[in-house]
């Protein structure tokens, strides 16, 4: 076979992002920026080589990964230190992305399970007597019904088993299932350039007939059940299936505004019929339809969050992964890339690992819900 030239490559490691030509590209976008990866070779069976460089290999090459790396347990980090004597905390917890009940993760990383991560952030935050308030940071569109009505729970849960108040803070974005989690909390305060809103459902079904004939694909299932494949992505949806899936999402939306009322009492029926269509709002809107509590920066909410614990120039601090670098009030779970990241294009519909399912989600973009879309 031609000759394969590795001009980049250094021996034994390989620069985490390198200029290494496409397909050294691809092998770094789908290990995950950030990494150094040790590299050795399988020539013609011959045994293993380490590759020097501006070497030229001849006949087949296998590449060998390391196994995945394991983030760690959670640890804590002083983002910004206390004034004077104080000795309480106020911690981070950060919500950020599309929020699934799913892994996120490299070839050679473990990501978080967004639900998984809420979870254990505010127990180190219950476990930690010097944490009197946490401050939820929030930038996601939403996502899956059941994991945002669940993380919804542990941040109620979080309040009643530990009486420590909690604070949201809307960036970006805070839209549906975000907006329920953020619901949960004892004051929201929106950045002045947010969008929120988004009361309602979306079932992310797509018709792949036409994508599937183009390839010379047939569905032809055997199944017992007329409805077991019911919202299936191989043909448009009759009548019937349509009716029984906008019942669903129908339900849903019920279950969402119920929630949002419980935890927003002064929400009007005017404000709900306002937002009823799902829209998003700025925040100013969102002010004056009392979906928040006030807008503000981040300093704001932090301010909230001291004067309901009674305290004053707090320790600020996230809680992490050991693995996961954070700096900064501002550090974010690192989401490694994904396979199928690496590809220049994204079709609806093509990821199985999510679709079709129904999510509190704004989804302007048909393809967001993917894993590694964070």
């Amino acid at each position: 076979m031609p000759g394969f030239g590795f001009e980049s490559l250094k021996r034994a490691r390989l620069p985490a992002c390198g200029a290494i030509g496409f397909w050294g590209l691809w092998a770094l976008a789908v290990a995950g920026c950030g990494h150094a990866l040790p590299i050795r070779a399988v020539v013609q069976g011959e045994g293993t080589a380490n590759i020097a460089a501006d070497a030229t290999v001849r006949g087949a090459v296998e590449v060998k990964l390391p196994g995945a790396v394991d983030p760690g347990a959670m640890t804590t980090t002083v983002v910004r230190p206390a004034a004077g004597s104080c000795t309480a905390r106020i911690a981070v917890v950060d919500l950020d992305g599309v929020l699934l009940n799913q892994n996120y993760g490299g070839l050679v990383s473990v990501g978080d399970n967004p639900l998984a991560s809420l979870h254990d952030k505010l127990d180190a935050a219950a476990r930690d007597p010097r944490v009197v308030a946490v401050l939820l940071r929030i930038n996601s569109p939403g996502g899956s019904v059941t994991a945002c009505d669940v993380m919804a729970q542990e941040v109620r849960q979080f309040r009643a088993r530990t009486h420590k108040p909690v604070v949201a803070a809307m960036l970006d974005l805070a839209a549906s299932g975000a907006l329920l989690i953020a619901c949960e909390s004892d004051s929201i305060i929106a950045h002045p350039t947010t969008l929120t809103g988004g009361l309602g459902v979306v079932f992310n079904h797509y018709n792949l007939l036409d994508a599937m004939a183009q390839l010379n694909v047939v569905s032809d299932p055997i199944k017992a059940g007329a409805k077991i494949d019911m919202g299936t992505v191989t043909g448009p949806l009759d009548e019937a299936t349509r009716g029984l899936l906008q019942g669903m999402a129908d339900a849903y939306r019920d279950h969402l505004h119920r929630r949002v009322h419980e935890r927003r009492p002064g929400m009007s029926q005017s404000d709900f019929q306002t937002l009823a269509d799902g829209r998003v709002v700025l925040a100013t809107q969102a002010l004056k339809l009392h979906l928040i509590d006030g807008v503000g920066y981040l300093d704001d909410a932090l301010g909230i969050a001291q004067r309901l614990a009674g305290q004053s120039g707090a320790e600020v601090v996230i809680h992490h992964r050991t693995g996961y670098p954070t700096s900064s009030i501002y550090s974010i779970t690192p989401s490694p890339s994904q396979p199928a990241d690496a590809l220049p294009f994204s079709y609806p519909g093509l990821d199985r690992a999510k679709l079709p399912t129904f999510l509190y989600l704004w989804q302007p973009d048909p393809t967001l819900p993917r894993l590694g879309s964070r």
